[in-house]
């Protein structure tokens, strides 16, 4: 480990990934589910047909899914801090020259790499069953969907600092289910439901990934930026805090 990088390698880092991929809970929900989900709902013949802004409706669904895909990843990726933590694994790497900064680090960079494989996972199944998408779009809602996806680096950090390992990766999952249906990220919203999903993060990731996709009003693209802008800080700041908590003990 360099000590002038705080510590940081490419050999743990590379450990910390092939111990995240080994995980098959994380493998099953991050990278394959939202790809089968995808096949089976957003694969109809009619969802092909139908336009939407410079697409279709699978590249929406597509969409959802791959942004679902990468939460998912992400969060678990930062989350797994709280079972490392139960095993003690933290206490043993304050004996190495990784510094605590450097550690969270190479957590968020391992997450963030899941997420990158959960996206790709379906955007391939939408090239392959019907997703329509302009060049550009192709790309922009690709980077779009992962990148949003560091929000919810923050957010694992933050439950994995916050709650205890026998519970975290339950509480997780209903977490991010119930963000995902509260923030419309599954079904269209429209009326009272669609301005109550604005408050939810993942309207606001979704409604970003979506954008080139030429539905999105100027409104909603400002809303969608505050809002991710906002639950990055609170997520963050949370993890920040709850980190250093957990470093001065």
């Amino acid at each position: 480990m360099h000590t002038a990088l705080g510590g940081f390698s490419t050999e743990f880092l590379g450990l910390e990934l092939r111990r995240m991929l080994r995980n098959k809970r994380t493998g099953i929900f991050a990278l394959i589910m939202p790809a089968v989900v995808f096949v089976a709902v957003g694969t109809n013949s009619s969802y092909r047909g139908e336009a939407y802004g410079s697409g279709n409706l699978t590249a929406y669904l597509m969409i959802s899914m791959a942004v679902y895909g990468a939460m998912f990843a992400t969060a678990s990726g930062g989350a797994i801090v709280a079972v490392e933590r139960g095993h003690g694994w933290n206490r043993q790497l304050r004996l190495t020259p990784l510094r605590p900064v450097t550690y969270v680090a190479i957590k968020v960079m391992v997450a963030m790499v899941l997420g990158l494989l959960s996206v790709t996972a379906v955007f391939t199944l939408g090239a392959i069953f019907g997703a329509r998408l302009t060049p550009v779009a192709w790309v922009s809602c690709f980077v779009l969907s992962w990148v949003g996806s560091l929000v919810f680096a923050a957010f694992g950090l933050f439950l994995g600092y916050l709650l205890p390992a026998e519970n975290v990766m339950q509480l997780l999952g209903l977490a991010l289910a119930a963000l995902g249906f509260g923030g419309g990220l599954f079904v269209p919203p429209s009326g009272w439901f669609e301005t109550v999903s604005r408050i939810f993060p993942t309207n606001g990731i979704a409604t970003l990934a979506r954008l080139p996709m030429g539905e999105e009003s100027l409104g909603s693209i400002g809303i969608a930026l505050v809002n991710v802008v906002v639950w990055t800080a609170v997520f963050g700041g949370g993890a920040a805090y709850l980190f250093r908590r957990d470093t001065a003990r």
